[in-house]
């Protein structure tokens, strides 16, 4: 039910939802001067001796009663505080208002935080004065003076409306002719409405030229958003398949009905490349959205979404809180992916809540994968999602040739990590012509220096890490906090001289081996660390297209979607990393990774070829890459899973403890251990030190909630939690769904 059109109640009370850490909305009265206000309208209120942004909120909740929060205590009406303003911003929706609330209370957030997701702070600055400019008065004012200047300005805005500047330009006169035809009355000044900030995509632009199963693919999903109703499907297809532009069909189809559509991409980096595929298919730019945006553009856009100007939105997963009031379609791309889980402030993953908001809107969303999650093929077992599959690559391209080389039979030199199989390998493909690709996933120069003369190691002072070397800024520095110092010259422990090695390579370290090795070959890094932005992407990208560039040596960055036609040749440095600790989604993670990186090779005419580095080449990740059977070794491991009710056959909540004394921490931690829940279903893990047991100078210990997938986590972590006080200085976050479990 849309509640924006219901009245104030009948005392004046609204409910105002704050952008602060409360349990819910505060109550404060309507004056007369604000009668019409309405649920979604954005207000400022009185709180203390300050005035705070907010939302007025339903007066009633949609959310299913296991996710109640708590009934709030009810203020006396002559307690309250009139509302001080409503701000001429567009109001929020109520499908967004619904989806913050669920959120909140799924995540276990306040839901003001989650608020704060959709009200950011330089979105809602006051637009920018409209521009003025002249027109010709008619009729002109009997008796003027018509001199050649003169003439030429009037006729430069014959057509249009020209701001003083641009019509001294076009006339080719100065701005004392302009003020003169003004003074005489053949001038009137108007305002000039600026053009929409984003065009309009054509869904008829340039079509592309489906057959097969591509074709067959598009018209479903066509047809998924005809329906006009909420549906989900996994568009599951092998790296070069087409993927993207078989899915901008169904975004075609949005457009045709008149709605918006939404795509989340799990890095901003991969948004210059999506964004020229866009551009070329619809004739017009999508409207982004992610971090690194400005001011002024961020706001345009919050406003262009929230009035519908802004068709198509391509963006990070806070791009799930903006306002869209006609929102036709969701589609997550790379579906399987870690990033789409945020982990600090709010913990939500995009994926997931991706698929409540389409509910939310009665809008189809589609997830999209070379190789999806296991928690997508359990829901496509289970019937909840439908499962469209590509088998093939587009055109004559084909597959590339998966091979493991085995580190102990052809081991590097001493003090390198190349196998002489391998280097080999990228001169044959350098000396064709080709394009080669190292990937290895670490960044720095190496990641653990240590004393040869006394053993020691340099820790971060503030996290239970390794300080990593980064050469080319002559630092060594902590990847979880960002503590850096400069490389010492003397041993901190034992203060001899020069006695610091670097352990283990990173991506700078394999850069050196190459640059030696491969003395003639144009070389480029793509990490994190050298590439800005998406401007330094859409360059780097750009110069290997125009076949600038011989050897791309990168981390993650280089797995994501990249299609570059003459690269051949993809070489894993370290197949092995990320097989180790813990974590329960560790196989399959690796095979994600290392699949999505080899699909890099083959792409066009040239036949690929993909050659892992790995000490263990009988391990089942390994032989699943080598075969390609994705499907059965994701079926081993949701056989692995399934005993054990381990997710997505079961459900997991964090409870995350952390304080600046180690007695607080293990106190609070103990507590919680001690007031565990007893339930059938229901088993807790723990307390014990996290694997990061400090990090940001903060003590650490972790519990972990298991239960069957049939019994809802959220009541019970909140009445556990009720029945604990942490101690002074301590806080315990609650991670639902946790994907990292350091």
């Amino acid at each position: 039910m849309q509640t924006d059109l219901l009245p104030p109640p009948a005392d004046g009370r609204v409910r105002v939802m704050l952008t602060l850490p409360f349990a819910g909305p505060l109550d404060y009265l309507v004056p007369p001067a604000l009668a019409t206000a309405r649920p979604g309208d954005i207000v400022t209120v009185p709180l203390g001796r300050r005035t705070e942004t907010g939302v007025i909120w339903d007066a009633t909740s949609s959310l299913p009663p296991e996710f109640m929060p708590p009934p709030q205590k009810e203020v006396p009406a002559s307690r309250l505080k009139p509302v001080a303003a409503r701000l001429d911003l567009p109001p929020l929706p109520a499908q967004l208002r619904q989806f913050v609330d669920w959120v909140a209370a799924y995540t276990l957030s306040p839901p003001g935080m989650v608020l704060a997701m959709a009200l950011r702070a330089n979105a809602l600055a006051a637009p920018p004065r409209p521009a003025s400019g002249w027109v010709a008065a008619s009729p002109l004012p009997t008796g003027l003076r018509l001199t050649p200047p003169r003439q030429k300005v009037l006729d430069a805005v014959s057509a249009s409306p020209l701001s003083t500047g641009d019509l001294a330009r076009q006339a080719r006169v100065s701005t004392a002719v302009i003020r003169g035809l003004a003074q005489a009355g053949a001038l009137n000044a108007v305002e000039i409405t600026p053009p929409p900030p984003f065009a309009t995509p054509d869904p008829a632009h340039c079509p592309p030229q489906l057959g097969g199963e591509q074709a067959q693919v598009a018209a479903e999903l066509r047809a998924r958003v005809t329906e006009d109703a909420f549906s989900i499907t996994l568009l599951e297809g092998v790296t070069g398949s087409g993927k993207t532009e078989i899915y901008m069909e169904a975004i075609a189809a949005c457009l045709d009905a008149g709605r918006q559509a939404l795509v989340l991409l799990p890095e901003i980096a991969l948004s210059a490349q999506w964004t020229g595929r866009f551009g070329r298919r619809f004739g017009a730019e999508p409207a982004l959205w992610h971090s690194e945006l400005g001011s002024r553009l961020r706001r345009l856009t919050w406003r262009a979404v929230a009035d519908g100007t802004a068709r198509v939105v391509v963006g990070a997963r806070s791009a799930l809180f903006l306002p869209f009031d006609q929102l036709g379609l969701i589609i997550v791309d790379e579906e399987h992916e870690t990033a789409f889980k945020q982990e600090d402030g709010v913990t939500y993953h995009a994926r997931d809540m991706a698929v409540v908001r389409a509910r939310m809107s009665r809008a189809p969303v589609i997830l999209v994968s070379a190789t999806p999650s296991l928690e997508s093929l359990a829901n496509v077992g289970a019937g909840r999602y439908r499962h469209l599959r590509l088998t093939a690559r587009h055109g004559n391209a084909t597959m590339p040739e998966v091979q493991t080389l085995d580190m102990r039979a052809d081991p590097p030199e001493r003090g390198l990590f190349l196998s002489p199989v391998l280097t080999g390998a990228i001169n044959d493909a350098i000396g064709r012509g080709e394009q080669a690709m190292l990937f290895l996933n670490r960044r720095g120069y190496a990641p653990l220096t240590l004393c040869r003369t006394c053993g020691h190691r340099m820790q971060c002072p503030n996290c239970t890490a390794w300080l990593v070397e980064h050469r080319a800024r002559h630092i060594l520095t902590c990847h979880h906090c960002g503590y850096d110092e400069p490389i010492p010259q003397t041993c901190p422990k034992c203060a001899d001289t020069d006695s610091l090695t670097p352990i283990g390579p990173g991506v700078e370290r394999i850069t050196e081996e190459a640059r030696a090795t491969f003395p003639d070959a144009r070389i480029l890094v793509m990490a994190s660390d050298t590439l800005n932005g998406p401007a330094a992407t859409a360059a780097a990208v750009e110069r290997i297209s125009r076949r600038e560039v011989d050897l791309v040596i990168g981390t993650q960055i280089v797995a994501k979607g990249w299609h570059f036609a003459h690269l051949t040749l993809v070489g894993i440095v370290d197949a092995d990393l990320g097989l180790g600790g813990g974590d329960l989604r560790a196989s399959e993670r690796t095979v994600q990774l290392l699949h999505q990186v080899a699909g890099r090779a083959g792409r066009a005419e040239a036949p690929g070829r993909v050659l892992l580095q790995s000490y263990v080449p009988d391990h089942p990740v390994m032989q699943a890459l080598v075969s390609g059977d994705f499907a059965s070794f994701m079926q081993q491991e949701a056989e692995q899973r399934r005993p054990g009710f381990w997710p997505p056959y079961g459900r997991l909540a964090a409870l995350i403890v952390s304080a600046d004394t180690p007695d607080a921490a293990d106190m609070t931690a103990r507590a919680l251990g001690q007031n565990a829940p007893q339930l059938d279903g229901v088993q807790v893990l723990g307390p014990a030190p996290a694997p990061l047991a400090i990090l940001r100078g903060r003590h650490r210990h972790r519990l972990l909630l298991r239960a069957r997938r049939n019994i809802a986590v959220q009541p019970i972590v909140r009445e556990w939690l009720s029945r604990v006080r942490p101690e002074r200085g301590a806080r315990i976050d609650v991670d639902i769904d946790p994907v990292s479990f350091l």
